[in-house]
């Protein structure tokens, strides 16, 4: 006989009032029972979660950086070719592998990544060179193409009733910039590579960025186009006031191998067409920039005025000055001056990848680290680029 039907039989001979409070009570009796059951279920769900979270956070490793994670991996596996030339974990990344020739896919380098990379664009852009002020694009191709219209349509007065006549048509050149392979192959001995407290990324990106800027810096001015960048001065150079497409103006100082006065400098300035002009930067080199700073106008004005602020550069005829070491000394018959608009005049092209090949066997004990980059750069506009003669004429 079940518990119920016992309880029923034993209430039959109770009062209405007895049966209704007997029957409360073994509600709530049973109502308790459920929630004490549900207490201790939760209770153990929530010991279990707690075990599995101090065995997450005893395997957990600290963070080492707060780079996303897409890019951890990358960042490991770079660091281990780096150390130890292991290239196991580079083999299952994604896009690591690169040629290197285009002929054999087989023989490659890796992708430096992207942290380190951005460490060396950003000191070449620091860098005092023609980069600062120069136009720069990045390529995936071998060369780079400038389009240049340095003519003018013709044109004609037509009253209501008389024909048009054919005007003339503009002309369009073609300046085709080739992209030159730039190579720098610092070492280090193994030892110091097995060291933990050594940073390679930083010491690596400090390297070739050291390297890679001062090359740059002498190609953009005074490469002569082989197998290097194609330097600005290295261009025929003729008296403005005969000049032509295809050569650099100068500007006489009326002194062989001295200024004659500031006045150069303003001939110089107003040399540059006006559509220019509004864009100019005078490039020196610091020698020359220490005779330009004790020039006078007629009034005994400097004619050079340092930046108001911190890091704004000095300024000549309201115009900023560059420091590019690589420009000549001041001399007989040197351009040592150039003033005009680089972003339109002077075009750099590069491709945005740079490879690192790792070399433990050819200096050993030492590991070589060959990087590459392929940069181009020569004069995309003949007309915003004027440069001052040390000369008589």
């Amino acid at each position: 006989m079940s518990k119920t039907e016992t309880d029923s039989r034993a209430g039959e001979g109770l009062s209405p009032v007895a049966e209704v409070k007997s029957a409360v009570a073994g509600f709530m009796s049973e109502l308790n029972g459920f929630h004490a059951e549900i207490q201790r279920r939760l209770q153990k769900q929530e010991e279990q979660m707690s075990r599995m979270e101090r065995k997450s956070l005893g395997l957990q490793r600290p963070a080492l950086a707060t780079s996303a994670e897409t890019e951890a991996p990358h960042m490991k596996a770079f660091d281990a070719y780096l150390r130890s030339g292991d290239d196991d974990a580079l083999r299952g990344l994604e896009m690591d592998v690169k040629a290197m020739s285009t002929a054999v896919a087989g023989d490659g380098g890796y992708l430096v990544d992207p942290q380190t990379a951005e460490t060396i664009r950003s000191v070449l852009a620091s860098t005092a060179s023609i980069r600062a002020v120069a136009n720069v694009v990045r390529v995936e191709a071998t060369s780079y193409d400038v389009l240049i219209d340095h003519s003018d349509v013709g044109y004609g007065w037509a009253t209501e009733t008389s024909g048009v006549a054919e005007t003339g048509t503009t002309t369009i050149d073609r300046i085709t910039i080739a992209l030159h392979e730039l190579s720098a192959l610092p070492k280090a001995s193994q030892r110091l590579l097995d060291d933990s407290a050594f940073d390679i990324e930083a010491w690596l990106a400090e390297r070739i960025a050291d390297k890679f800027a001062r090359a740059e810096a002498n190609a953009f001015v005074n490469g002569d186009g082989i197998d290097k960048p194609t330097g600005f001065l290295t261009h025929s150079v003729v008296d403005n006031a005969i000049w032509a497409w295809g050569n650099l103006g100068y500007v006489p100082t009326g002194a062989d191998g001295d200024f004659a006065g500031g006045d150069a400098i303003i001939d110089l300035v107003y040399a540059l067409g006006a559509q220019y002009r509004a864009n100019g930067t005078f490039v020196m080199n610091s020698k020359t920039a220490g005779a330009v700073r004790k020039l006078k106008d007629a009034d005994g004005r400097f004619l050079w005025s340092d930046g108001l602020a911190a890091g704004e550069p000095a300024r000549l005829l309201g115009y900023p000055v560059l420091i590019a070491e690589d420009m000549p000394d001041v001399a007989s018959g040197t351009t040592a001056i150039a003033f005009g608009d680089f972003g339109a005049g002077y075009t750099i092209a590069e491709r945005p990848d740079l490879r690192v090949l790792r070399d433990p066997f050819s200096a050993k004990p030492h590991v070589l680290f060959y990087a590459t980059k392929r940069v181009g750069g020569d004069v995309s506009d003949f007309a915003a680029i004027k440069l001052l003669k040390f000369a008589i004429s």
